[in-house]
């Protein structure tokens, strides 16, 4: 009996030590295979909700891209980054969108130059003809080296930062004639409506034609009846609005190439991880790429449905507008007193 308990207790130290043994072994394997979880992964991230508030309408681009933004940031978070979004104007009208945006009462809103020029003057220069010559020369600027200068100055400024510059539309003169526009020359006596405002009626002049200001509202029946010979807005515009029943031509001049910038409230971005950062970045450049597509692609439609209504569609020579209206600008000393030339010039040199 004696001999057989010494055996069982050396059965069990036996068993005893295989048993740590093997505890050690596993150890080891789990050190080796465990994610890492050092500051700024996504184990890490703490749980966070942005609150995107936009006027932009379900089927439009702006609103598309907001809904994109929501889908990639939440899927590449794994569930740390919450995005309820809200449309129509339905959380606060546009008017209210920079002071909800400074408060933190919205995290993310679509801004732009003209909203953003009151407490930076020196954005005036952004809302400028022939800034930018077209799409690609805006895109490759404002989501480009300049694009980070620029919005570094507004964080400083406003502490508000903008994360993208997602296309809006480009402006274009639409006659009651038939009547092609090659240079600011082919302007001369043309009344063009344009809005009422001092930037908006300087711009018309600069074009070289006779600046009208005529209300939104009123304009329809201003070109049936004669009182302008034309106004000029994005296609999408000249569609919505059924400008082209009562015009005979469009004439390519992309005299305003226009942005929308996805702001975000400072304190909040600096509330997020290094790795949320990277996630929002990466889905608001998803969201920017789906915008400008949609966009781009409605106005090379627009152009052929334009055609078919039996609109004469022309190409105007952006050279010798772009030097003509821009020449205007930098004549008046009073329009670009606040400009920051510098980077006035770097804008200028993309575009060449």
């Amino acid at each position: 009996m004696k001999k057989w308990l010494i055996m069982l207790m050396v059965l069990m130290m036996v068993l005893s030590l295989a048993a740590c043994s093997s505890d050690s072994n596993d150890d080891t394997d789990n050190t080796s295979t465990q994610p890492n979880t050092t500051a700024g992964t996504a184990e890490t991230d703490k749980p966070v909700t942005l609150v995107y508030s936009v006027n932009a309408v379900p089927g439009d681009a702006h609103y598309e891209a907001m809904v994109k933004f929501k889908e990639v940031a939440e899927a590449n978070s794994n569930g740390s980054i919450t995005v309820d979004t809200f449309h129509s104007g339905s959380l606060f009208k546009q008017d209210q969108e920079l002071a909800a945006v400074k408060s933190g009462q919205a995290d993310i809103v679509y801004m732009s130059a003209s909203w953003l020029q009151e407490q930076s003057p020196w954005m005036s220069m952004f809302s400028a003809g022939y800034m930018f010559k077209s799409y690609e020369h805006m895109t490759a600027a404002l989501n480009g080296e300049v694009g980070e200068e620029v919005f570094n100055r507004v964080v400083t400024e406003q502490g508000i930062r903008p994360l993208k510059a997602f296309y809006l539309g480009t402006r274009q003169v639409n006659l009651v004639a038939d009547k092609e526009i090659v240079t600011p020359a082919d302007m001369k006596g043309i009344n063009l409506r344009m809005p009422n405002s001092e930037a908006w009626l300087f711009l018309g002049s600069a074009l070289g034609a006779n600046p009208t200001p005529i209300a939104f509202s009123e304009l329809y029946m201003a070109l049936q009846t004669g009182t302008v010979d034309g106004q000029d807005n994005p296609l999408p515009t000249v569609q919505s609005a059924k400008f082209y029943e009562v015009t005979k031509s469009i004439s390519i001049t992309n005299h305003l190439v226009d942005s929308v910038w996805p702001t975000i409230n400072e304190a909040k971005w600096q509330s997020l991880s290094e790795n949320q950062k990277a996630i929002v970045l990466d889905a608001m450049e998803q969201a920017r790429k789906l915008c400008d597509d949609l966009n781009l692609g409605r106005e090379a439609e627009l152009i052929e449905f334009f055609k078919g209504e039996g609109l004469s569609v022309y190409y105007s020579d952006i050279d010798a507008f772009s030097s003509e209206v821009l020449g205007k600008y930098l004549e008046n000393k009073d329009l670009t007193a606040t400009w920051d030339m510098d980077l006035f010039n770097k804008v200028q040199e993309l575009g060449k």
